[in-house]
């Protein structure tokens, strides 16, 4: 997988299903020798934990290995990376985490590691900017459909495959009195708010910016749709909606209170393990790709990959010694250990069924999440400014006004407008 990029502009594309292919070699120890200090920054969800974990058996008396699993992962970076030496020698991270650190030249090039001590990795898993490998890709992820096959059954429907389809499925099925609320999102007002939109953006097919440029291009008959949709799914959910988020979202599924959800893949075997989930529940949850929106056939989701980095502002030791232990964190062994952790990308990796939302979404032709310098700064004007819409405080215009206007101060700011 090549990405190229500059300042200006980074080109995304991944295909997840060509990563899930191929198979490597295996390995059995670390194989550090000497001494080493690796510190590990990533998000905090199952399948990076186990990644840590496993990461973590490299420790030994002359090598130390130390794990923050944390939401704030995206704020911590870039001041964490830039100390000399950093404050961690590892930053995990997904398409959009990965730019401010690229712009801001904290990592470093994973050429010469890779060579040395990379053999068990896949090609597709070497994430390239203008040539050099900078990221080592070993999940996929995405959000995608989530459905109860017992509520559906009972109330006479197939399986939905629209947000048109959706809403009228929860009517349906509150009509039926089957369930008070079947819908639920992560409308948390903050990051997840923003990626609801997003999602469902990428799936009009629309474009986030003027070709060429960082000029918004969001206030159109398409983010028109988008704010409908999400505003409309409100009437069917909890009178708490602003409180979910991802999280959330599993346990008032776990808990048997919804009949939809468009939710993490990475998220997927935790709600259909019977040792962890609600067993009548993980029994009745089907999975499939994300919902289209307003005619089109695209699945409503983003594309992501997340892997590792390694930081500039340390030394050859902990670098090397820290690639290693990342290398042993996600190999062949770690996923046989937990094959419904994640969509891995994984030498000897066969998808199961917790899978079949995150490939549904890549066969279907899913967008990847945009990676420009300035997508970052419209996530953050979304998350704000779409609060009082989503609370019903005020209609689409006006929050498309809102979204713009931050985006335009952050943007001017950050040196992409005039």
């Amino acid at each position: 997988m090549t990405f190229r990029t500059n300042k200006a502009t980074l080109a995304s594309a991944v295909s997840i299903a060509a990563l899930l292919a191929g198979a490597g070699a295996s390995f059995a120890d670390c194989g550090i020798t000497g001494a080493g200090s690796i510190r590990i920054l990533s998000n905090d969800f199952e399948a990076l934990r186990i990644v840590n974990d496993a990461a973590g058996t490299c420790a030994t008396d002359t090598v130390t290995v130390t794990a923050n699993a944390t939401a704030e992962h995206k704020n911590i970076q870039g001041p964490a990376l830039t100390a000399n030496p950093a404050e961690y020698t590892v930053a995990v991270v997904a398409n959009n985490s990965i730019v401010p650190l690229l712009n801001d030249g904290l990592i470093r090039p994973l050429d010469d590691l890779v060579a040395q001590y990379g053999a068990s990795l896949q090609p597709n898993q070497l994430i390239k900017i203008d040539g050099k490998v900078m990221a080592i890709a070993f999940m996929g992820n995405g959000q995608h459909l989530f459905y109860r096959k017992d509520i559906l059954e009972k109330a006479g429907l197939d399986v939905p495959t629209s947000w048109e389809d959706i809403l009228a499925d929860a009517q349906v099925i509150k009509d039926k009195g089957l369930l008070e609320y079947p819908l639920a999102a992560s409308d948390k007002p903050g990051w997840d708010l923003a990626a609801e939109f997003v999602n469902m953006y990428l799936g009009t097919g629309g474009e986030f910016f003027a070709v060429g440029s960082a000029d918004l291009a969001i206030d159109n008959d398409n983010g028109r749709k988008v704010l409908e949709t999400m505003r409309a799914m409100t009437t069917f959910m909890n009178p708490d909606y602003l409180t979910y988020d991802a999280t959330e979202l599993n346990k008032v599924w776990d808990a048997g209170q919804v009949a939809f959800m468009n939710q993490w893949g990475s998220l997927a075997g935790a709600a259909t393990d019977p040792a962890t989930a609600n067993a009548e529940i993980a029994a009745a949850t089907g999975f499939g790709p994300a919902p289209t929106i307003n005619g089109g056939t695209i699945p409503g989701a983003a594309l992501w990959w997340d892997g590792f980095t390694i930081a500039k502002n340390i030394s050859d030791e902990d670098a090397a010694a820290s690639f290693q232990a990342m290398v042993k964190g996600i190999s062949p062994e770690t996923v046989a250990a937990n094959p419904t952790a994640a969509t891995w990308l994984v030498a000897g990796y066969t998808p199961g069924p917790a899978a079949v939302g995150v490939i549904g979404n890549a066969t279907g032709g899913a967008r990847a999440y945009p990676m420009q310098p300035y997508m970052g700064l419209l996530h953050t004007a979304l998350s704000s400014e779409l609060a009082d819409f989503i609370a019903g405080k005020e209609e689409a215009d006006q929050a498309l006004t809102d979204v713009k206007a931050a985006y335009d101060a952050a943007a001017k700011e950050g040196g992409f407008l005039k």
